[in-house]
């Protein structure tokens, strides 16, 4: 019997666009001629709940209960008939299908308001010069979000917009409690999430339901899932997988949860599932399986014997966004960070340059799974087929490169080829601040329609970042964000604290580094994490080599990835929490900047020790341009009209050139001498970026200067025409 798949993205992920797993592997099976479709029940049911008939029947559920209310969820149901009155109109507008109601909502007449609306006072001057329709669409969120509280407080304490019975899936050792929350009476949640499974089974009849669990938040739903299929549908076999399952079932052995689901698969889900489906068809023993758990009797066995490969990076196929409600999904504004902003508005195609991280040496970082330690990048070409192979099939030129860490070399390759076959796409993505993110690079990823990046700050100390192994210094991060900064690209950094040994004084000196860095402009949006200790991180594996000591939790047979840890030598990393998170708020807006950080504490804090120029000598040095065999010379702008004319010098009239450039935003010239006028009308036609074009090598490009004008190219670098060049275009990479 061929199997039939069916891949499903339990709720909740985002709202504003697909997580891409089960897309990927679609894609992969349509190169095998494997039959499958896909799901994402989060966006299904959240527009199933929130519409003008699943509020109806939530409020009639609520009626029914003996339930007391406080003050705001009493509001929100008092207010009832308006909420059933505005949800579809709102839906819609969130669509971005009802753009017009723009201007109801933000005239603060339209929507009811509950307790949400409350922020406002603190937030106004944070959204006060944004556009009608992003002030809006933040309106229409805080009224969704009160009607979250509502759902939290009275319906299912579970819910949540990105996530579902988040607690209940994190550092979860022992089954036992998940299980009494699965067997515990149904919600509205609940119910609407099997009703609209069983729509999918009625219509695609599948054999095989692949669940994709890539974070705790959605490990509940993947299972109230898989108990609806056990319970209706016992012929179908339940395969889960995903991120949840690479990194927390890695040591399974809780055998009750193959009461809900038949298996579980670990990392690269291609090969995984391509020779589970042959043992399913009944083609393959169990002993040839790759990565995957199955119960046997009342114990779990492990199998991880096949001899095939696993499948190749370039050959798992364009990602194959079929089946989804592309259309339907959500452009929320949650909070003012502007990184954050982007994983929550708008439609982002989700891609992959290259499986794993090349650097893939971060302490901190679970470096020893394959979704990080193998690295496979993918030529540029096949990426830029991919792209073009996507925005065909959705329509949508946003992308967001979903590595771990872009790699630079791959990066430039890519958006030369970008650029050569002329793509329109907007992108964004996460790298390291190394320095082969030169400026010029910045410039050239910013042609290719880069918006912004992410990168990992992290503890912003020079000798917590060398513990971490993160081969970056917190003077190289405040270059490579200043040339991203000046190429017009949003640079956000991820910080950390609470690593181990970071003391008082560390965490001061790194808050007052990074405060330094938005005072400078070099940063525009950031995010303070608490250190976790991982089970297969560096720290993890080998805790006292970093001086703390793992103190729990005790291991139950189930997940097995969040330790507890104890300290010693650290700060009590408790005490700095909030103050790290309100002056980086405020930080991000430009407020603050000046206040001591003792301002920021309700408790005494040391001094800086860090010189307040510090990030300012930084940019001063800069970072230098990297001339290597493969260094190249691109040219961004136009080519020029050429007018010759003589200038004086003395009793001698020398023969000049004028090059006349028009480039987006403005027209300029160059005047130069006519050898090296006519060598630049030459030249430049060879320096762009053109299909069927090889880019130019820097010493080809030396060596033709000196041939063609018989000059020296070194002295012709230090001169003012060579500056002018380089700021209007053409770039060294």
């Amino acid at each position: 019997m061929t199997s039939r798949v069916l891949l499903l993205t339990p709720p909740f992920t985002q709202l504003n666009t697909p997580y891409p797993a089960t897309a990927y592997l679609k894609g992969f099976l349509n190169t095998r001629g494997i039959i499958s479709h896909q799901a994402d029940l989060g966006i299904e049911v959240i527009l199933k709940l929130f519409s003008r008939a699943g509020l109806a029947e939530m409020f009639a559920r609520l009626e029914q209960f003996d339930l007391t209310l406080d003050a705001n969820c009493y509001r929100i149901y008092n207010l009832r008939h308006e909420y059933l009155r505005t949800i579809n109109p709102a839906i819609r507008f969130l669509q971005n299908k009802n753009p017009t109601l723009a201007h109801s909502i933000c005239d603060r007449t339209f929507l009811p308001e509950a307790g949400r609306f409350r922020e406002l006072e603190n937030l106004e001057w944070a959204f006060g010069t944004m556009g009608i329709q992003d002030k809006a669409r933040h309106l229409a969120t805080l009224y969704l979000e009160d009607l979250g509280d509502l759902i939290r407080e009275t319906i299912d304490p579970h819910f949540g917009f990105s996530r579902y019975a988040e607690r209940l899936g994190r550092t979860a050792t022992h089954f036992a409690p998940i299980e009494a929350e699965l067997n515990a009476p149904a919600t509205i949640i609940s119910d609407f999430l099997c009703e609209l499974l069983e729509e999918k089974i009625r219509h695609w009849q599948p054999t095989v339901v692949c669940l994709s669990v890539p974070f705790p938040g959605n490990l509940f739903g993947a299972l109230k899932c898989g108990q609806y299929l056990k319970q209706h549908h016992p012929h179908i076999k339940v395969v889960l997988g995903g991120g949840y399952a690479n990194t927390e079932l890695r040591s399974l052995r809780e055998p009750r949860l193959f009461d809900y689901i038949d298996h579980v698969c670990l990392d690269d889900g291609e090969a995984s599932l391509l020779y589970l489906l042959e043992y399913i068809e009944g083609k393959r023993n169990a002993d040839q399986l790759k990565r995957v758990f199955i119960r046997q009797g009342d114990s779990v066995t492990y199998y991880d014997n096949a001899n095939e490969l696993d499948i190749a990076f370039k050959d798992t196929g364009t990602p194959d966004y079929s089946d989804l409600p592309l259309d339907d999904y959500l452009s929320v504004i949650e909070v003012a960070n502007p990184m954050h902003r982007l994983w929550s508005d708008g439609r982002w195609n989700k891609l992959t340059l290259a499986h794993g991280c090349y650097w893939g040496r971060c302490t901190f970082c679970d470096i020893s799974l394959d979704y990080i330690h193998k690295y496979e990048p993918l030529s540029a070409a096949l990426i830029c087929d991919r792209i073009e192979a996507v925005i065909a099939q959705t329509g949508n030129n946003g992308f967001h490169f979903v590595d771990e860490a872009a790699p630079p070399n791959l990066l430039r390759e890519v958006a030369l080829e970008i650029i050569r076959r002329g793509i329109v796409i907007s992108w964004w993505t996460n790298i390291r601040f190394e320095k082969l993110f030169t400026p010029d690079l910045s410039r050239l990823l910013k042609a290719s329609g880069c918006i912004a990046i992410a990168g990992g700050l992290e503890v912003a100390s020079d000798r917590l970042l060398d513990r971490m192994k993160k081969g970056v210094t917190v003077a190289q991060v405040a270059q490579v964000a200043d040339g991203f900064t000046r190429a017009g690209i949003m640079v956000h950094a991820y910080l950390m604290y609470g690593f181990p040994t970071q003391t008082d004084q560390e965490t001061v000196d790194s808050m007052e580094r990074v405060r330094q860095l938005f005072e400078s402009g070099v940063l525009q949006s950031g995010f303070w994490h608490r250190f976790a200790m991982t089970a297969h991180s560096p720290v993890g594996l080998a805790p006292a080599t970093f001086e703390v000591e793992r103190v729990g939790p005790d291991l139950g047979g189930f997940a097995d990835n969040d330790l507890y840890h104890d300290d010693p030598a650290g700060a009590d990393h408790d005490l700095f929490s909030e103050g790290l998170r309100r002056s980086l708020f405020n930080y991000m807006h430009g407020v603050g900047l000046e206040m001591p950080l003792q301002d920021w504490f309700d408790h005494e804090i040391p001094d800086t020790t860090v010189p307040p120029d510090f990030v300012d000598s930084a940019l001063q040095e800069g970072l230098p341009t990297p001339l290597k065999r493969t260094t190249v010379a691109v040219w961004l702008g136009q080519l020029p009209e050429l007018t010759p004319f003589e200038a004086k010098q003395g009793n001698k009239k020398i023969a000049m050139a004028e090059l006349e450039f028009c480039d987006k935003k403005k027209d300029w010239q160059l005047q130069t001498t006519a050898e090296t006028g006519d060598w630049l009308l030459h030249i430049l036609p060879r320096l762009m970026i053109q299909s069927g074009q090889v880019a130019l090598g820097y010493k080809e490009l030396s060596a033709h200067y000196e041939s063609y004008t018989g000059k020296n190219f070194e002295a012709f670098t230090m001169s003012r025409e060579w500056y002018e060049l380089r700021e209007n275009g053409l770039l060294i990479l």
